[in-house]
C-alpha cells in the first residue's frame, strides 16, 4: 500500500478516535455516566455503531482513552513549559505554577454536575499513577538543577522535595481563585529554598 495511503486512513482512524472521545465527554457531562451508550455516542459522533465498536468494545473504554489523552496533554503542556527558559530557579517556579494550575482546574472539573461520577470511574487507573512517577521524576530533575544552582536546599533529598511539591500543590485543587494557586505557589518555593536566605 502507498505510503500516503497508508498515512491518510491513520489520519482518517486518529480523526475518528478524537471525535469519538471528544464527544462521549461532553455526553457523559451533560447526561451523567448511565445516561450514555455506545448507539448516542455513534449517533453524535456521525459514525456507525459497528464502526464504533471496532475502536473500543464499551463507554468505560473509551472514557478510560479520553483520560488517558488528557493525562498526556498535561504532562506535554508541563515539559512545554519547562523548555521556556534555562534558568533552573525560573523553571521550577513556571512548572509549579503550570502544575497548580491545572490541578485546580481539574478538581473545578470535577464539581461540575456528573464530574464526581466520572473521577470515580477514572481515577484509581494506572494512567494516574504513571502520570504522578513522570510529574515526581520531573520535579525531581528540577529540584537537583535549582539545588545545583543555588536556588532550592541541599539538605534534604530532591526525591524528598519532589514528594513535598507534590502534596503541598495538590492543595490548589481547593483554592478559589487561580491567584490564590498561585500564592500556594509561592508558600511552596518558600519552603525549598535554602536554609537562612529570603
Amino acid at each position: 500500500m502507498p505510503k500516503l495511503w497508508n498515512e491518510t486512513i491513520e489520519t482518517h482512524r486518529q480523526a475518528v478516535r478524537d471525535a469519538t472521545l471528544d464527544t462521549t465527554a461532553a455526553l457523559v457531562a451533560e447526561h451523567g455516566l448511565t445516561s450514555v451508550t455506545m448507539s448516542k455516542i455513534a449517533e453524535k459522533t456521525g459514525i456507525g455503531r459497528a464502526t464504533l465498536y471496532k475502536y473500543f468494545p464499551d463507554v468505560e473504554s473509551i472514557l478510560s482513552a479520553w483520560h488517558e489523552r488528557r493525562i498526556s496533554a498535561h504532562l506535554h503542556e508541563l515539559a512545554a513549559v519547562r523548555d521556556q527558559t534555562a534558568d533552573p530557579a525560573a523553571r521550577l517556579e513556571r512548572v509549579l505554577k503550570a502544575y497548580a494550575l491545572i490541578h485546580r482546574e481539574r478538581v473545578r472539573h470535577h464539581n461540575e454536575p456528573h464530574g464526581a461520577e466520572l473521577a470515580a470511574l477514572l481515577h484509581p487507573d494506572e494512567h494516574v499513577a504513571h502520570a504522578q512517577r513522570h510529574l515526581h521524576e520531573m520535579f525531581r530533575e528540577l529540584l537537583e538543577q535549582a539545588a545545583e544552582a543555588g536556588a532550592v536546599r541541599d539538605d534534604v533529598a530532591a526525591e524528598e522535595l519532589a514528594t513535598y511539591c507534590l502534596h503541598a500543590l495538590t492543595a490548589a485543587g481547593g483554592l478559589p481563585s487561580d491567584a490564590a494557586a498561585e500564592r500556594l505557589v509561592e508558600v511552596t518555593l518558600a519552603g525549598l529554598r535554602p536554609p537562612g536566605t529570603a
